[in-house]
């Protein structure tokens, strides 16, 4: 009996594996399309003006990727509304030719921030490769208080809510995370939203601003002049793009870790078999020793991550941060 019922099995799973559906499945569709593609111009939209740290790394890779794709390969810039004008373009793109760079925000909180956005980033987007990483730096004036990171927080904590500190506006990185900073802290600065990160440096500069988050590259040519402070840096530990500057652990601030980042999207209709050839070829592009030394000097630690990487990134900031959006009421203006 035990040898019949083998043979009847046998048989349905060699009947299987001659139906239509099972030849339809054993041949290699996923193959063809990203084979054929890319067809015509690919575009790299980006939602920052040109010059901005997004579109430099646009147009560092774009290059490398024409080559390896035998086919041109532009960035258009479509500002607006901290890049979500541009995500939202990509995200509703059907010609199959059109990615986006974004940074974090666009990929993560946005739908938090602002409920009415237009498109949702965990549904609306395809992750394609997390390209870099970046922690801030806290920085300070020059005459700030306290020899050192423990003091500086101690004063921040002792003025309360009579020092102000500057964000490039509402709902970005550096305005979560310095709010998440007063909630482990104990200190209450006033924040106060500016267009930019260089005129938030300026700020500091002329005295209107007492701290702030600032990336590396920007923070490192005003700290060098010695025109202002670094507290820290907001990763876990030290950055190798800032490596002596203490991270936020070894100034007293436990469980605190907070960086930036930039990394292609596409649009959910994006078929998936170019979705991972892109995915492969930005990976490989970024980690080479060449680009990898273009965008540390840019301001980035590369990480040229799988569409998977990127994802789980996707996943874990967004509920990092937030968290701390629901903790501290922060609403998109």
């Amino acid at each position: 009996m035990r040898h019949l019922r083998l043979r009847r099995a046998a048989m349905v799973i060699a009947m299987a594996a001659l139906s239509p559906w099972a030849t339809a499945q054993s041949t290699p569709k996923t193959s063809a399309p990203a084979a054929a593609w890319p067809s015509r111009t690919v575009r790299i939209i980006v939602g920052f003006p040109a010059g901005s740290s997004p579109d430099l790394t646009a147009r560092t890779l774009a290059d490398p990727l024409s080559r390896a794709l035998g086919q041109t390969v532009i960035v258009e810039n479509k500002v607006g509304a901290g890049g979500n004008i541009a995500a939202d373009y990509v995200a509703k793109a059907t010609d199959d030719h059109t990615i986006g760079l974004m940074i974090n925000g666009n990929m993560t909180i946005a739908k938090l921030l602002n409920p009415k956005l237009n498109y949702d980033p965990l549904t609306d987007l395809t992750p394609i490769s997390l390209i870099g990483v970046s922690p801030l730096v806290l920085t300070a004036p020059v005459g700030a208080p306290g020899a050192t990171a423990q003091e500086f927080l101690a004063a921040a904590r002792k003025a309360g809510d009579k020092w102000s500190y500057g964000t490039p506006g509402v709902g970005t990185v550096g305005h979560i995370g310095m709010e998440w900073l007063k909630s482990k802290t104990g200190m209450n600065p006033v924040h106060v939203p500016y267009p930019g990160y260089p005129q938030v440096a300026n700020g500091m500069l002329g005295g209107q601003l007492q701290l702030a988050m600032l990336p590396p590259a920007l923070a490192m040519a005003q700290i060098k002049a010695g025109k202002l402070r670094a507290i820290g840096v907001t990763s876990s530990g030290r950055s190798t793009l800032v490596p002596e500057l203490p991270s936020m652990s070894e100034a007293g601030v436990q469980g605190f870790s907070l960086e930036i980042w930039n990394a292609i999207a596409a649009p959910k209709s994006l078929p998936k078999p170019i979705a991972l050839k892109l995915s492969t070829l930005f990976s490989e592009i970024a980690r080479t020793p060449e680009m990898r030394q273009k965008l540390f000097v840019q301001g980035w630690q590369v990480v040229g991550t799988s569409s998977e990487g990127l994802s789980n990134r996707v996943k874990l900031d967004t509920a990092l941060l937030g968290g701390v959006i629901a903790a501290q009421a922060i609403k998109a203006e």
